[in-house]
């Protein structure tokens, strides 16, 4: 049986999202018109609104549903002039100057008001401080796995992405408060309050509440942190079978699903095919990244050289993911790099 390790590029669908989608696509009404098909069919996204908002910590007013964080990240950042660092997803360096540096796997941030900052590397699984007065944060890896309310945070804009956290692909939402100016990017008919035109994607919006709270539920009942020991109990395993193995963020705060580990020599992915092989998924890096023969961005501005930085593997576990799985895993990649190193 295949084990799947590779929740940071998605997620499996949670049941409550799949109950609230399959109600979903029942509904046949169109959710701008004015008739009891069309109400309802709103109804179903203001059901999902609420829910979003209520578990990121901000006012239904503030929650603008989009396509995904990819779309999100463009309808905040288009038009802005905001610094970051190297380590953000592509769907932000797409928009921002990459000039901050990064300093045992912390962003030095000169002026918040000036920087977009994420909450959590997809990569490293490495946490970031947000500091008060941030202009924008990519909470996309963060969300549902460590505490975040948008209320206080003090950041002023906010994005993630459903399949993150067990919803559905192609859909995310913005989260700002109301009032601040936002310039359209999707223009037409005036849904999601003038700032994201197009019919609603009703199903998927249902999918995506749902999973929203399904995942503040299991954050607030601590289901995180029997996985964060599950991750203890593989980088410890994997250390004991491969001495030099390198673990990236190491000693700083992470995501408690997260190990990117390195073992020069042995590029990532050559590693990722064998594990396949072997009935494991696992990455490389980012999965918006993969098929690209580069190095990490990520890891070089965690100050890895080339050659370390190629042979990185990560590994994120999910809520439902076993001490067998995890063990299993350890055993097949320890015979692989016991066998390369032999060769």
């Amino acid at each position: 049986m295949r084990v799947y390790l590779d929740h940071n590029a998605t997620t499996p669908l949670r049941v409550e999202a799949r109950d609230a989608m399959l109600a979903a696509m029942d509904v046949v009404g169109n959710p701008s018109s004015v008739h009891a098909e069309g109400r309802l069919a709103k109804g179903i996204i203001e059901t999902a609104r609420a829910q979003v908002a209520e578990a990121v910590g901000a006012s239904n007013a503030d929650v603008v549903f989009t396509s995904g964080a990819t779309e999100a990240a463009a309808l905040a950042l288009a038009g802005c002039d905001l610094q970051a660092a190297p380590i953000e997803h592509d769907a932000v360096n797409a928009w921002i100057n990459p000039v901050l540096d990064v300093v045992n796997g912390a962003v030095q941030v000169v002026d918040p008001a000036q920087t977009t900052l994420q909450l959590a590397n997809s990569e490293t699984g490495i946490l970031q401080d947000l500091p008060q007065g941030l202009a924008v944060s990519d909470i996309t890896q963060g969300f549902g796995k460590v505490p975040f309310a948008f209320s206080w945070s003090g950041v002023g804009m906010v994005f993630l992405s459903a399949h993150k956290f067990g919803g559905p692909k192609g859909v995310g939402a913005l989260i700002f408060p109301q009032g601040t100016d936002i310039a359209a990017q999707m223009k037409g008919g005036g849904q999601e309050m003038g700032r994201r035109s197009g019919t609603e994607n009703v199903t998927a919006i249902a999918g995506m509440g749902a999973a929203a709270a399904a995942a503040q539920a299991d954050l607030a009942a601590g289901k995180w942190d029997r996985v964060a020991k599950l991750r203890n109990i593989l980088e410890t395993a994997i250390e004991a079978a491969e001495k030099s193995t390198i673990f990236v963020g190491n000693g700083v705060e992470r995501l408690p699903n997260t190990s990117c580990f390195c073992s020069p020599g042995w590029k990532g992915e050559t590693q990722v095919m064998a594990m396949d092989l072997a009935g494991f998924a696992v990455s490389a890096g980012s999965a918006c990244s993969s098929g690209k023969v580069k190095i990490s961005r990520v890891l070089r501005a965690l100050g890895l050289d080339d050659e370390t930085a190629a042979s990185a593997l990560r590994v994120s576990l999910g809520i439902d993911t076993t001490e067998d799985e995890v063990m299993r895993f350890v055993q097949a990649w320890s015979e692989k790099r016991a066998r390369r190193k032999a060769a």
